[in-house]
């Protein structure tokens, strides 16, 4: 009788060819003729089935899902872009008239509460300089018209208890002590007011070594980084003229634009699943916190806004980004990931999986899909709930049902 030989095909898939070599094998690893005539007297099997040994299996990588009822939420894809929350955004103005003598920051540097960022060349800290010193050398006047006030009505008082001065003296050097002492205070006032404003133009902390008495001292009121700077030495600026932005980068929002039907189903609370368009496989997460009441004059879209969970970095601030939205939930649906769907020569499927022993037992059930949105698609027939599927590599084990497919089993 002659001897059957198999001859080793190419291997031509990857991990899938793998797979598929691991299979035929199996099929060709008896050489008697008992051995080939079991193989002929075995039941032919089911189509679009396969038993995979534990090897395949560990070949094929495969990880799993289960088919399932849950409220149908739907999804919406846009664009969207990080920008630096309003909130931690300060744009630091010019709190007065000026020439720009010097710029002591460039965007991108990271600044302190209350770092001198600007200075100003003004008349008028020079006029606030000048009303300090008259106003300190009035209350050094009023202070002493108060006490020499003050002493002759004590003066008063004491000889008018001698009977030494009638009460009509010493009610008017009661007066005078009076006006004197609300002199005094009226000065004490102007002196504190040329210091308030001085305090205004200059604030407290570190003083610059190239500052001078004439300049204006622009501070950060927060900690940041610069990024914007409008300033630039010489430039003569009003009051409210923009100088410099600082903001805290790791407080960061999405924006994103919607079309009115699609931004029907979202509101405040919504997840947001966002990935950089430079790194699409870093998927993060993020809240609904704001959709726009109105629509946008200009594009007609409605603006939504979202903060990104976990509180670390999640991007730079002004990068792109992909953002899914995910809706309200509605009436329950079978759902399975959109991964586990395949198309088989012409048919769809869904590969479910059974555990054999130790490997693992493959079957490409016919579906009706439905509604996909995001990562999961709805199944409307053909599929049971609580099925194990396939999500991951099922296109090796749809390689595998295809070559069972194939007369030669290629």
């Amino acid at each position: 009788m002659p001897s059957t030989f198999c001859f080793p095909r190419a291997r031509r898939f990857g991990a899938a060819g793998l797979l598929l070599g691991s299979t035929l094998a199996a099929a060709c690893g008896g050489a008697s003729d008992g051995g080939n005539m079991a193989a002929a007297d075995a039941p032919a099997p089911t189509a679009d089935t396969a038993t995979l040994s534990a090897r395949s299996v560990a070949i094929g990588g495969f990880t799993y899902d289960s088919a399932r009822m849950v409220p149908w939420q739907s999804s919406v894809t846009v664009p969207g872009r990080l920008m630096l929350d309003p909130s931690a955004l300060e744009t630091i103005g010019s709190i007065t008239e000026g020439r720009i003598t010097h710029v002591l920051v460039r965007v991108g540097d990271r600044v302190q509460a209350g770092q001198v960022l600007v200075l100003i060349h003004s008349h008028e800290i020079m006029d606030a300089r000048g009303a300090l010193a008259s106003a300190t050398a009035k209350v050094a006047a009023a202070e002493a018209e108060r006490d020499l006030a003050t002493s002759a009505a004590d003066r008063a008082a004491r000889l008018l208890e001698a009977k030494a001065m009638s009460k009509a003296e010493v009610e008017r050097a009661d007066v005078g002590k009076r006006v004197a002492t609300a002199t005094y205070q009226q000065a004490i006032a102007e002196r504190d007011r040329a210091l308030a404003l001085i305090d205004h133009l200059v604030g407290s902390g570190n003083v610059p070594a190239l500052a001078d008495e004439h300049d204006v001292l622009i501070r950060t009121p927060i900690a940041g980084v610069v990024t914007s700077r409008a300033a630039q030495p010489g430039t003569v600026v009003l009051p409210g003229t923009p100088l410099v932005a600082v903001g805290n980068p790791d407080r960061l929002q999405l924006q994103m634009h919607l079309s009115a039907d699609a931004a029907a189903g979202v509101q405040v609370g919504a997840t947001v699943r966002f990935a950089l368009t430079e790194s699409p496989a870093t998927t993060m997460t993020g809240t609904v916190t704001r959709v726009a009441p109105t629509a946008d004059t200009l594009t007609r879209t409605i603006e939504v806004i979202a903060v990104p969970k976990g509180g670390g970095r999640t991007g730079r601030a002004e990068s792109f980004v992909q953002a899914e939205i995910s809706g309200t939930g509605g009436a329950p649906a079978l759902v399975v990931p959109s991964a586990a769907v395949q198309a088989l020569e012409g048919d769809t499927v869904v590969i479910v999986a059974d555990p054999r022993g130790e490997g693992l037992h493959i079957e490409a059930v016919r579906v009706r899909t439905g509604r996909r949105a995001g990562d999961h698609t709805e199944i409307l027939s053909g599929l049971s709930p609580g099925r194990r599927v396939i999500a991951g590599s099922a296109a090796i084990a749809k390689a595998e049902l295809i070559k069972r497919r194939s007369p030669d089993g290629e």
